[in-house]
Order: C-alpha cells, then sequence, then structure tokens
C-alpha cells in the first residue's frame, strides 16, 4: 500500500533528523549485520596469518606439534570465515527494525512457513471491516 503525499512528507523529515544524528547513525552501523560479518572475516584472516606464522615457525624449529596446530588454528579459522561468509548470503540478516523470513523444509510438504509469517498473512487477510 502506497503512502499519501503526507505521509511521504513525514517520513522523509523524519529521515532527515535521523541522518543527521551521529550517535543513531553510529548505533545503526554497529548493529548493520554486513559490518559484523566484515569484522569477523577479518578476525578469521588475521588469524589465518598467525597460525601460517605458527605452522612455519613450527617447520623451522623442527617441532611437528607446533606446525600441527598452526595447521589445525589455519583451518579452524578458514572454516569460521567460510560460515561467516555463508551466513552473510543467507536471506535471513536482518538490518535494524527488519525481520527474518525464516522457513523450514518438512519432508515432502516443501517450504512451510513459521507461526509468524503465517499469523502475518492472516493478518493481511482479514477483512477490511474488522479493523
Amino acid at each position: 500500500m502506497p503512502l499519501s503525499e503526507h505521509e511521504q512528507r513525514l517520513f522523509e523529515q523524519i529521515e532527515r533528523s535521523l541522518a543527521e544524528d551521529p550517535k543513531f547513525a553510529s548505533a545503526v552501523r554497529a548493529s548493520d549485520p554486513r559490518f559484523h560479518t566484515r569484522r569477523r572475516l577479518l578476525v578469521a584472516a588475521g588469524v589465518i596469518i598467525a597460525g601460517l606464522a605458527l605452522l612455519v615457525y613450527g617447520a623451522v624449529i623442527k617441532t611437528p606439534p607446533l606446525a600441527v596446530a598452526g595447521f589445525v588454528v589455519m583451518l579452524a579459522s578458514a572454516a569460521y570465515a567460510v560460515q561467516s561468509h555463508r551466513r552473510a548470503q543467507s536471506p535471513d540478516l536482518h538490518v535494524v527494525g527488519g525481520t527474518t523470513s525464516r522457513r523450514r523444509t518438512r519432508g515432502r510438504s516443501g517450504r512451510r512457513s513459521s507461526f509468524l509469517d503465517r499469523m502475518e498473512d492472516r493478518w493481511r487477510q482479514r477483512p477490511e471491516g474488522h479493523r
């Protein structure tokens, strides 16, 4: 349902006032899933580099357990980075005020909506006279 002109003007006014508030902008940025994903990927990259250094150091001083530990650290960090990247690609992420649209598959019946999704559908499909 499109907004009326008056509602659009109010909405734009609210957007402008919120954009000018640096505290609000930092709060939104801090709760943005993309920000957290980027941070996780950077941490994973740093830990991969540390694991590589541990692996090389263990090989240079001829200590196999240290080299294996470095490899395990690298492997775990790479798995963490891949998981974070996959989670960022999923449609279940939401920004402040957004909602998730989690759907689960149940056997051969295909995709079923969650309880909240079904309630939202019922709310939208209710008769107009019952408001």
